[in-house]
């Protein structure tokens, strides 16, 4: 496959911490940039956290070149090169759940992810994500993911271990060999005839946390099933064929049974307010860990592109809304946010 972007970037001079990567920064061939990587890093990001921010970090030593030298005042700017830096990462609350490994070789990880844990780092979560866990728990550095899951789903996220195998696997997923099975629970309405197939388009605007559907081609199709009822509750298959962002959850609201606990469809709720005191943004404080959005990625199957060998994975989690009244109690692995090994030969 051939590489895109250019040559390859060199290593990171600087080690993961908590087993989040570093930033890397390729200063761009632009005539008009400044004279020196300091005053280019003054001017791309000082408008985000502030001239003093930036203006510390450099006398720390804290954005370094590719020999791993710290940026000063007089290094040079040359177009193309690399610098790298840690990003400030604020206190994180520990999301109380364990991710389970479902499945763990040489090539792959599958993990079975909680609600509530984002797959990767992004946002505010940055610590808090599966794939930090994973690679500061079992020792993985290189691990990164295939795909991934939003963080308020659980379930089952396939992850590779050694970069030389990371695109063989991303393909799977881009080019729709994996089979993805999905499990619900929403309301239950005997005017809406089931099975049927949900083809729209749907389109996720930057800055807006809901998707739509507006008229024009289809990019979104997904196959609901009713599996069973209990009273005014119905659990749902969902089996997307492909993988736009919302799908199920877009799909199901625009059948008029949008999934249990979702905060963005039909209408987007108010954020969690931070408690008196937290700096703003630190809401998932507040987060009720007793009403986690009902969909869960039951099962992964497809072929291994290294081994050729059929894989098929499923999720031991059960949706909260579904259990037994006697078992409806605490949620799943509560007061453990580590990670919990389980490597059960793939079916």
């Amino acid at each position: 496959m051939a590489r895109r972007g250019g040559p390859k970037a060199p290593p990171s001079p600087l080690e993961q911490r908590d087993g989040v990567d570093p930033v890397r920064l390729r200063l761009p061939g632009d005539p008009t940039a400044p004279a020196t990587v300091a005053a280019y890093l003054l001017e791309r990001y000082a408008g985000a956290v502030g001239a003093d921010r930036i203006t510390a970090m450099l006398a720390a030593g804290r954005f370094v070149t590719a020999d791993g030298r710290s940026v000063t005042a007089g290094t040079a700017y040359e177009p193309g090169a690399y610098v790298w830096f840690h990003r400030d990462v604020l206190p994180e609350r520990a999301v109380p759940f364990a991710v389970r490994v479902a499945y763990r070789d040489e090539r792959i990880v599958v993990a079975d992810k909680p609600h509530f844990l984002a797959t990767t780092p992004r946002g505010r979560h940055v610590t808090e994500t599966v794939l930090a866990r994973l690679r500061r728990d079992l020792g993985l550095p290189e691990l990164s993911p295939a795909h991934r899951l939003d963080r308020l789903t659980a379930g089952l996220v396939l992850f590779v271990v050694r970069p030389r195998d990371r695109g063989a696997y991303q393909t799977l997923f881009r080019d729709r060999r994996v089979r993805k099975e999905y499990e619900a629970v929403a309301a239950y309405d005997p005017g809406v005839a089931l099975p049927r197939t949900v083809r729209s388009r749907i389109v996720k605007e930057r800055g807006r946390l809901a998707a739509h559907e507006e008229p024009g081609p289809v990019n979104a199709e997904s196959r609901i099933e009713l599996l069973e009822r209990r009273g005014g509750l119905g659990r749902y298959r969902l089996l997307p064929a492909t993988g736009r962002t919302h799908q199920l959850r877009v799909h199901m609201n625009a059948l008029g049974l949008p999934l249990l606990h979702d905060p963005v469809y039909p209408t987007v709720l108010p954020e969690p307010e931070a408690a008196p005191g937290r700096e703003p943004g630190a809401g998932a404080e507040a987060e009720d860990y007793a009403r986690p959005l009902q969909l869960l990625a039951r099962a992964l199957e497809f072929t291994d592109p290294v081994t050729g060998r059929a894989l098929s994975f499923e999720s031991t989690r059960e949706l909260s809304a579904w259990r037994e009244p006697e078992e409806a109690g605490e949620p799943e692995d509560v007061k453990e946010s580590g990670v919990r090994t389980s490597s059960p030969p793939p079916g």
